[in-house]
């Protein structure tokens, strides 16, 4: 796959719903396309404008009511029970630099398709359900332009203020309220009252296509311990400094990224995972050793006392490569969060719906945070995975295949039915 392309959605081979499904995703693909394939739509840029404009007229043309809340996030509402409380299905639209077509862009479409299906079906037999139905799209889940990750979901959630929110900058110094403004997606208020969430995604590694599983149903997240350093040297020549004087912060903070890879491999089995995303490096001349160096590190375990094994080795080295390197090493932000499952009785709706369907399933974690681990902690929330070709994610050669993205659209159609009909409201 990586040395092909992607294949393009191919509604051809499918009728009704699902080849309308493939049509809209289709037509999905084609906001911030990249030449390699995939899609650039950062959250606030003109392409995240572009889609949200595309999908708010495509909730409007099927009688959904959308808001945007405080901090951009964006509802599709439909009122079926007068001051009932909603049922959010959803996943995000904001994509990496350069970035597949699939990562979250599928769980908000597959989470559109089935609200369309669901009220048309209710429509035609006259069904009140419980709860009323909400698709969302979350604001800066990925947190690639503005930090940290996962920003729509934890207001919502209550565990980032608005107000910080809309004050944080881009590398450009452009703030949230300003792209938000630019992209007509700022709101007001907090949002539609959730009762219960439920979240559709690809699953970004390769368990699922390896053994042959259609759904996976997440029961727990991670912990995940996300630090932001600044490594702080002396700017010299890099010419006629000798090497003795040299406080080189771009060594210092070579030497953290070693750090964490040694530290992954420290462990047996890939039960820690490490890795350094980005690095901006002051003042990046040719002939100037750096003086500052910022970079993103962030610690994985599903053992939360692995994950602070880790994080101590971590901060021995630290002291270690300040010494070594003659440079000062600060943390200047940090994200964490622990190994929380899901609520179980949404694991076995989830289950018993994959079976009820003749699905192969199985229990899988989710080592990427994603906006659902956000909502299970408010709401009861059932997250599904479908296959990724060989686990290929944050990439353009990202790929699942039609026959399982219209697969696990109706599995989320049929599990987001049995939320709204009160399927797991306590007896």
């Amino acid at each position: 796959m990586l040395n092909g392309a992607v294949p393009e959605p191919d509604p051809t081979q499918f009728t009704g719903p699902d080849a309308a499904f493939l049509e809209d995703f289709a037509t999905l693909c084609t906001f911030g396309a990249t030449p390699g394939g995939g899609v650039d739509r950062q959250a606030g840029s003109p392409a995240d404008g572009e889609q949200r404009a595309w999908l708010t007229r495509t909730l409007q043309d099927k009688g959904f009511d959308v808001q945007f809340d405080q901090v951009g996030n964006q509802f599709g509402m439909l009122e079926l029970h007068s001051g009932a409380p909603y049922v959010l299905v959803g996943s995000h639209l904001d994509s990496q630099p350069t970035a597949g077509r699939y990562d979250g862009a599928y769980g908000v479409l597959a989470a559109a398709h089935a609200a369309f299906r669901l009220a048309a079906e209710w429509r035609a037999d006259g069904t009140a359900p419980r709860y009323n139905l909400a698709v969302v799209n979350w604001f800066n889940e990925e947190g690639a332009r503005f930090k940290p990750s996962m920003m729509g979901s934890s207001v919502y959630t209550g565990k980032m203020r608005p107000e910080d929110v809309l004050a944080t900058t881009d590398p450009a110094g452009i703030t949230v309220r300003e792209s938000l403004e630019a992209t007509n997606a700022l709101g007001q208020g907090d949002g539609p009252t959730a009762v219960y969430a439920a979240e559709i995604h690809i699953e970004q590694g390769r368990s699922l296509e390896r053994d042959g599983i259609a759904i996976g149903v997440v029961d727990s997240n991670w912990a995940a311990n996300k630090y932001e350093f600044e490594v702080r040297g002396e700017q010299s020549h890099t010419g006629s400094t000798v090497i003795a004087d040299r406080r080189d912060a771009l060594l210092g903070a070579s030497m953290l990224v070693v750090a964490a890879r040694e530290i992954a491999d420290h462990f047996p089995d890939g039960a820690v995972h490490t890795s350094v995303g980005q690095l901006d490096v002051y003042p990046n001349s040719p002939v100037v050793v750096p003086s500052l160096v910022t970079l993103l590190l962030d610690l994985r375990s599903a053992d939360e006392q692995l994950l602070a094994e880790a994080d101590q080795l971590l901060h021995e080295r630290i002291e270690r490569i300040e010494h070594a390197a003659r440079v000062g090493i600060s943390r200047t932000g940090s994200h964490c969060w622990p190994v929380t499952p899901y609520q179980s009785e949404g694991v076995e709706l989830a289950e018993k719906t994959a079976a009820n369907r003749g699905l192969t399933y199985t229990r899988v974690k989710t080592l990427a945070g994603h906006d659902s681990t956000n909502l299970k902690d408010i709401v009861p929330t059932v997250m599904l995975f479908v296959p990724s070709v060989e686990g290929i994610s944050h990439n353009e050669h990202e790929y699942t295949t039609d026959r399982d993205a219209v697969t696990g659209l109706h599995v989320l159609t049929d599990v987001v039915r049995n939320l709204c009909l009160g399927e797991l409201d306590p007896r």
